[in-house]
């Protein structure tokens, strides 16, 4: 599949589910510090499992979603407003997956400038955009979460070269 995306993703870095409960759960410790937060609002559908585990974490029982569609596989296309969320305020939390682009984050952030916006992963476009983050990766990175992959042999990543 060479198309625009596969020339803009050079790299693949899976994320185990074991991973991502471990970067989420360091998310959860950042944002303790900060603040005592009202509730979480998450990006769905990539921010659904981080913004569960932080809102275990940091015992948050109110949680919305803002419903945004962008992303095929592989490719970010025409970004689309599913169902906005109306609530802004500096107490509450902002979450998602990954900051890319920054496309669907600029948009989010437009609709709710107050709320401290958190991601576990960051991408250099995307990055000016997020209050916090756990783990930058370069731009020319494929991320495969675990909800979007299956075991199967994968080439040495000098076979990849």
């Amino acid at each position: 599949m060479m198309s625009q995306a596969g020339e803009r993703y050079q790299k693949t870095f899976p994320i185990s589910w074991e991973q991502l409960h471990r970067d989420s759960k360091a998310l959860a410790w950042r944002l303790a510090d900060m603040q005592t937060w009202k509730g979480i609002i998450t990006i769905t559908r990539g921010g659904l499992v981080p913004a569960s585990i932080i809102a275990r974490e940091l015992e948050i029982r109110l949680v919305d979603t803002v419903c945004i569609s962008s992303y095929d596989f592989k490719d970010q296309g025409e970004i689309k407003i599913l169902k906005p969320v109306e609530i802004d305020s500096n107490d509450w939390l902002l979450i998602d997956d990954l900051v890319d682009t920054g496309k669907t984050a600029g948009i989010v952030k437009e609709m709710l400038p107050s709320a401290h916006f958190a991601t576990v992963y960051a991408k250099p476009a995307g990055r000016p955009l997020v209050d916090t983050f756990i783990t930058e990766v370069s731009q020319d990175t494929w991320i495969l979460f675990p909800w979007d992959t299956e075991s199967q042999f994968v080439r040495p990543i000098i076979e990849m070269k």
